[in-house]
C-alpha cells in the first residue's frame, strides 16, 4: 500500500550509478529505510538534495510491514532550510543533532512526539540566531524521549550529579559517574530551560565543551552500544 507522512533524512548511501538508499525517521512508520531509482541521472525525476542528511520532506512511499526497504514515490521538502546550507557552524550544530538522533533511534514504531521533537529543534536551528547551547539542550530534551531525563534538583542539599542514578544527590558516590558542582549547575540550569532560551545559560567554551563530553558519557551509561559520536570534535572546534 502507498502512506504519505513526514520525514527526517537521517542517512543517504549510494545503491547504484543511478538509486540510492536513504534512512528516513517518519512520522508516521518511525525509522524506514527506501531505495529510490534515478537521482543520480542528469534529469532526475527527484532532485539529489532532496535527500541529504537533515532534509525535512514529505514523501509518498510503498509500504510493507514484512520488508525492510521499500521503494520511495514521491518527495518534497515540507520545509526548505535558508540559513543552515550557508552556516558552517549551524551546519555543524545540525549534523550533531542527526547523528545523535541516528544513534538513538530503533526500529519501526511511531513516535510522533519525538518526530516533532526532532523537526522543530532544526527549524528552531534554521531561524534563530542564538544557537551556542542548543546541542547541549537538545541531548537533555531527548533523553526525556528516551526515558533518562535527570530528575532532583541543584541545591545547596543536593549539588552532585550521579549519572548512574540520573539524579542530584548530596555528596559523590562510590563509583566514578558523577558530575562535580560547577557542571552539575550548568546541567540543571540547561535542563531548566527551553530552546528558545539555550542562550540564557552563560558558560565558558571550555566549560561547554567538558559538559558535551559528560553528556554523552551519560548516554553511554543509559544506551547499551551507544556509539562514538563523531561529529562533537567538529563541533567543538566550530563553537570554540
Amino acid at each position: 500500500m502507498l502512506i504519505k507522512t513526514r520525514g527526517i533524512v537521517l542517512k543517504t548511501k549510494k545503491y547504484s550509478e543511478t538509486s540510492v538508499i536513504v534512512d528516513v525517521f517518519t512520522e508516521a512508520k518511525g525509522l524506514r529505510s527506501y531505495i529510490i531509482g534515478g537521482v543520480r541521472q542528469p534529469k532526475a525525476r527527484v532532485s539529489a538534495g532532496l535527500l541529504q542528511v537533515m532534509s525535512l520532506v514529505d514523501i509518498v512511499a510503498y509500504h510493507r510491514e514484512d520488508k525492510e526497504l521499500t521503494r520511495l514515490k514521491e518527495v518534497k521538502a515540507f520545509y526548505a532550510y535558508r540559513s543552515i546550507p550557508f552556516d558552517i557552524r549551524k551546519g555543524a550544530v545540525g549534523l550533531f543533532l542527526i547523528e545523535v538522533a541516528r544513534s538513538t533511534i530503533q526500529g519501526h514504531e511511531e513516535h510522533p512526539a519525538l518526530f516533532g521533537f526532532l523537526a522543530d529543534n532544526l527549524v528552531f536551528l534554521d531561524e534563530t540566531a542564538v544557537f551556542s547551547n542548543l546541542h547541549l539542550y537538545f541531548l537533555l530534551a531527548l533523553s526525556w524521549h528516551l526515558g533518562f531525563f535527570p530528575g532532583g534538583e541543584f541545591c545547596g542539599a543536593t549539588p552532585v550529579f550521579d549519572m548512574q542514578e540520573g539524579l542530584f544527590i548530596a555528596g559523590q558516590p562510590a563509583h566514578p559517574y558523577w558530575l562535580p558542582e560547577r557542571m552539575s549547575q550548568l546541567l540543571c540550569q540547561l535542563r531548566d530551560v527551553s530552546k528558545e532560551q539555550n542562550g540564557e545559560v552563560k558558560m565558558s567554551r571550555e566549560e561547554r565543551r567538558q559538559l558535551l563530553r559528560h553528556l554523552l558519557d551519560y548516554y553511554r551509561l543509559h544506551i547499551g552500544g551507544f556509539p562514538e559520536i563523531h561529529s562533537h570534535q567538529v563541533l567543538e572546534e566550530v563553537l570554540a
